[in-house]
């Protein structure tokens, strides 16, 4: 037993998907624990949901490429006499440009962010994780179902969580944990611009609301779904793409890519 009180983590809050789950997760009641760099957009979304008369969630401000982020966000929440319920690993972000042209360093850091740090945090609360009845959300993509030439490093990372969460699901499921992989299409949120896409990622037909796909990926988790593709389209495509002999997937991602470089003069 402990004294600690249950309450969901979620990284990567600061904007998009991540913020629109932490307004999912409070409107069903869960005390929240918000994680990010920006500490001003971080404080911004406690004070609104504060003010919908939410217990105002804990704001950590963390760099979750560092070594230790997982210790000190457990330390954070111990001092507020709290322990997780739920951890949801939002935080990530993807590289536009062919893996030997883009900045190894930077690469290296999108693996940091997106694999190394996600599996620290998906293992380091399994036991409040049980404790709590709770679950592991962790947040995917469409492009972890198919290679990706032109955005080599972040399809192979969304493939890792894929495989990895699917995993864990099997796992897990014996100690009462929930375990999902959220793997929406395109979503117009800051995503875009900071990977390096001028013009988006992928057809306009394929884009969501972030506030859809936050809500399809809590509805997900409390279900128990191993996997949560959000939206019809979307589930049809990667139905479609199991079919697709994987040189012709490879033939299809690289043109496309090769059109958007073209475009952009790049």
């Amino acid at each position: 037993m402990t004294s600690l009180r249950p309450i969901t983590v979620i990284t990567g809050a600061s904007a998009g998907i991540g913020a629109e789950l932490a307004r999912v997760f409070a409107r069903h009641g869960h005390e929240l624990a918000l994680v990010a760099r920006r500490e001003d957009r971080l404080r911004a979304l406690a004070d609104e949901i504060a003010a919908t008369g939410a217990r105002k969630p804990i704001v950590i401000v963390a760099d979750l490429t560092q070594g230790d982020a997982a210790r000190r966000i457990g330390e954070a929440l111990a001092a507020q006499g709290a322990e997780p319920q739920f951890m949801v690993n939002n935080a990530g972000f993807g590289l536009v440009g062919s893996a030997a042209s883009r900045d190894r360093d930077e690469q290296l850091a999108m693996i940091d962010l997106n694999v190394r740090a996600l599996t620290s945090l998906s293992l380091a609360f399994v036991d409040s994780l049980a404790r709590h009845r709770g679950g592991l959300l962790n947040v995917g993509s469409m492009a972890g179902f198919m290679p990706g030439p032109g955005m080599a490093v972040y399809y192979a990372g969304k493939a890792y969580v894929l495989s990895f969460t699917e995993a864990l699901h099997s796992e897990l499921k014996s100690r009462g944990v929930r375990v999902s992989v959220l793997c929406p299409g395109p979503v117009p949120t800051e995503f875009a611009d900071r990977a390096g896409a001028k013009k988006g990622l992928a057809p306009n037909i394929l884009t969501q609301s972030a506030e859809f796909v936050a809500q399809q990926g809590f509805d997900g988790l409390m279900q128990g779904r191993r996997v949560i593709v959000p939206g019809t389209l979307n589930k049809l495509i990667i139905m479609l793409i199991r079919l697709f002999p994987r040189s012709l997937l490879l033939a299809i991602i690289d043109s496309r890519q090769a059109r958007r470089r073209s475009a952009h003069g790049t």
